[in-house]
């Protein structure tokens, strides 16, 4: 039973790496699953045994590489808190919005897909929205559960992680409209745009705003360091 199990996540990652090739090679458009099977020298068949679809290899490459990130992983290391909370929001902020000012980048690309997902059948959109729960869903809960206890927060609602899906879903519509080479909305200078989206968001999951700018000047640096997401999520 082992033996089968090592041998079917080595196929996996087999799979995974042609995947990762083609993709890079050829966009997810220019991508077929025949094509992928081809370059892991295996039957289109025995490809979908492990992913049913393009967009779940897609998925699961995008949720790969969140994993691997240091910066992600250094916030998921972190003890629940009101500081990981902003710094949470701090980084999907700035990543979102790094993603807008630079539109030909894979990123962008990658938006654009998300995007176009919920327009189609939205397969890739709920399978990312999935991982996503799956790798920050805890995180974000459990520090929101300390902010409230610590007083830093109010608790809004019963269902904590739609907080965070409300202001994923925000960022997420602030950067596409600044996607095209026209930005369909003009939100002024870039820094004050982040710093003010922050202080919205952390208002909307119930900071107060002792709390928000206790936490929020102390480490807010627009320029410094790399953003961390998800969907990326």
């Amino acid at each position: 039973m082992s033996t089968l199990r090592m041998t079917s996540d080595l196929r996996r990652q087999l799979i995974l790496g042609a995947a990762r090739r083609c993709f890079a090679r050829n966009g997810f458009a220019g991508t077929t699953t025949k094509s992928v099977a081809a370059a892991a020298a295996i039957s289109e068949g025995l490809l979908f045994k492990h992913f049913p679809s393009k967009a779940a290899l897609y998925a699961e490459i995008l949720a790969e590489e969140c994993e691997a990130d240091p910066e992600l992983a250094h916030l998921l290391g972190q003890e629940p808190s009101t500081g990981t909370l902003v710094e949470l929001m701090r980084g999907m902020v700035r990543h979102f919005m790094q993603i807008s000012e630079v539109p030909d980048d894979e990123e962008a690309q990658r938006l654009r897909l998300m995007t176009t997902s919920h327009l189609d059948d939205g397969e890739f959109a709920r399978l990312l929205y999935a991982k996503v729960a799956d790798l920050i869903g805890t995180v974000f809960v459990a520090s929101l559960d300390r902010a409230v206890e610590s007083g830093d927060a109010s608790r809004i609602g019963s269902e904590p992680l739609n907080l965070f899906w409300f202001a994923h879903h925000t960022v997420l519509m602030a950067a596409l409209s600044r996607l095209p080479a026209i930005p369909c909305l003009a939100y002024g200078n870039a820094s004050d745009v982040e710093r003010q989206l922050c202080e919205f968001l952390l208002r909307g999951i119930g900071l107060n705003e002792t709390a928000i700018a206790s936490h929020l000047d102390r480490e807010w640096s627009p320029g410094q360091g790399q953003p961390v997401t998800a969907e990326s999520a």
